[in-house]
């Protein structure tokens, strides 16, 4: 899943892109309500933004695969998930922490409480992170990027997940055919996210 493909005007990205991907993750998540709850001082998340979504983009290189529009004006990070609860503990939102933040346990918080909430019974497609830049949303690119692979989930009878981080965000998965699992995550004093599963549609 994932490997090889290659639609009009998306290409697969790889090591030598992280600049632009780490890039396009701070302009799209400046002002995103997650992001602004882990850092709630905007100078300090100018500061360490990148350092923190920074973790997302090598992730998704090394385990996954990212899908950026040829003009780079946005991406889709994706990663494989096997069916079964995972041998060892993810040490991803501790290496998020000590990478961008170490005193700020929202940087860790954060990927705890979804992993927390993770369904694992069944393999599926996970939607790690979408990032359109600012002056291009709106255009349909994320709709853009998304919908070739849940083509080939649907011909691999394959389910997808997410996490929605805004209203706006939600409707459009709703659209392409994600239903709310019923119970958010809520950060403490903070945004809501939404826990989001599809199921593949049948030829």
């Amino acid at each position: 899943m994932g490997a090889g493909t290659r639609q009009a005007g998306i290409r697969r990205a790889g090591e030598s892109d992280r600049p632009a991907l780490v890039r396009l993750l701070e302009e799209a998540f400046d002002d995103d309500p997650v992001s602004c709850w882990v850092f709630p001082d905007k100078a300090h998340r100018h500061r360490v933004h990148g350092l923190f979504l920074g973790v997302f983009a090598d992730v998704a290189l090394a385990e996954g695969w990212v899908d950026i529009l040829e003009d780079e004006t946005g991406m889709a990070l994706w990663l494989p998930v096997p069916a079964g609860r995972p041998d060892e503990e993810d040490d991803t939102p501790a290496r998020m922490r000590a990478i961008a933040d170490p005193d700020n346990e929202r940087t860790e918080l954060v990927g705890r409480l979804t992993g927390a909430i993770h369904p694992h019974d069944r393999a599926h497609a996970y939607l790690l992170m979408i990032a359109v830049s600012p002056e291009h949303q709106g255009r349909g690119l994320g709709r853009a990027l998304i919908e070739p692979v849940l083509e080939r989930c649907d011909r691999e009878g394959l389910p997808a997940y997410l996490e929605a981080s805004s209203e706006r965000s939600r409707r459009l998965y709703e659209r392409l055919g994600f239903r709310f699992m019923g119970s958010t995550v809520d950060l403490p004093d903070g945004p809501h996210m939404w826990p989001m599963w599809r199921e593949p549609r049948g030829g």
